[in-house]
């Protein structure tokens, strides 16, 4: 398989990793540092700890045997939930596809 890479008009490269790695690498610099915070769900994630549930949540996909490449929908607001299964989708190799949570059940089939 040949990696995809599209590059705009910027004089900045992207990076050449993929999103897992870059999380892994962020949790190797800062590992205690605040990587997300959830006021209403009263949740608070380092990045080693967020790190840790994202793998948990990579492996239940894996388990619930989805293969790389394989497509997951997602119908929901922003949310912290949201935000570790776009990591553990990125880091299992499933492309999540994002729902708008504005549509109906009828414009979802």
């Amino acid at each position: 398989m040949e990696l995809s890479y599209a590059h705009g008009a910027s004089s900045t490269p992207l990076l050449g990793e993929t999103i897992g790695a870059n999380l892994e690498r962020t949790v190797a610099r800062v590992a205690d540092g605040e990587a997300l915070v959830s006021h209403h769900l009263g949740l608070r994630y380092s990045y080693s700890e967020f790190n840790d549930a994202v793998d948990r949540l990579a492996r239940g996909l894996i388990a619930a045997r989805l293969e790389p490449g394989e497509r997951l929908g997602i119908w929901s607001p922003n949310c912290a939930e949201w935000v570790l299964i776009q990591y553990a989708t990125a880091k299992a190799g499933v492309i999540l596809v994002n729902v708008n949570p504005a549509y109906r059940t009828s414009e979802l089939q």
